[in-house]
């Protein structure tokens, strides 16, 4: 009885830490982490590095690094930055609207609002499970980002979370904005290609990052207060379409 009443118990305490974690701030979570699906259950394993994906990965950051000193390296560095205002630097041009909390308060509340679902939720479980070292980790090379390698040798390579928040954020927007569709999905997949040029990802890690961003988003749409804001946001768009 002792037994079944502790492991009650530990249960109860569980659950109320995920949900604290998504009542106490809802503002960066749709969802939690029970209503995510399993990375590590639908995504393949890494390559091996026997293996010709895992060829193609190296010849992949030999591209990356080429890429490193033009105009391509500086753009893949700005989207390697996540903090503030990273919407608009990576994404504005492709919408063809500021998207800025000024200018569009109700998609930028959006695209914030599922950031860290993309980014982390939806990544945690491979991530955790296979902590693939980075490519600067694997190739002892410095990456494009210097300031951001001692956060990312503790955080799995695989999946890229910043990729499935881009690519996430390109489905989004080019559903609020389907006459921009081209250029935004052609930014959507250049913002995971930028993981690579900056030598932070593998290849592989990118593929698998927008296969999670996708599921992500379709799992997003069976959310009642995502479609709220989803609302709010396909209006406040054909607003700013319509004030070119």
């Amino acid at each position: 009885m002792k037994k079944l009443f502790l492991g009650m118990l530990l249960c109860v305490t569980a659950f109320g830490a995920v949900a604290g974690d998504h009542t106490t701030d809802p503002d960066r979570y749709y969802l939690v982490p029970v209503q995510v699906l399993d990375s590590q259950y639908f995504l393949s394993t890494p390559p091996d590095t026997a293996s010709m994906r895992y060829a193609y990965d190296r010849e992949q950051y030999k591209w990356g690094k080429a890429q490193r000193d033009g105009a391509r390296g500086r753009q893949a560095v700005v989207d390697a930055d996540l903090s503030k205002g990273w919407l608009d630097r990576s994404f504005s041009e492709a919408f063809g609207a500021k998207l800025t909390p000024e200018n569009a308060p109700n998609i930028c509340r959006l695209i914030y609002g599922m950031q860290e679902d993309a980014g982390d939720l939806a990544c945690r479980a491979a991530k955790n499970h296979y902590m693939r070292p980075r490519p600067f980790m694997v190739y002892n090379e410095p990456s494009a980002t210097p300031d951001h390698e001692e956060g990312l040798r503790k955080n799995g390579s695989y999946p890229s979370g910043h990729t499935s928040i881009g690519w996430a954020t390109a489905l989004l927007l080019a559903e609020l904005n389907p006459d921009a569709q081209n250029a935004i999905m052609k930014r959507g997949y250049e913002f995971g290609q930028s993981r690579v040029i900056c030598g932070a990802h593998f290849q592989s890690d990118v593929d698998a990052g927008r296969l999670v961003g996708a599921a992500l988003v379709a799992r997003l749409h069976a959310d009642k207060k995502f479609r709220k804001d989803l609302e709010k946001a396909r209006k406040e768009a054909a607003r700013l379409r319509g004030s070119k």
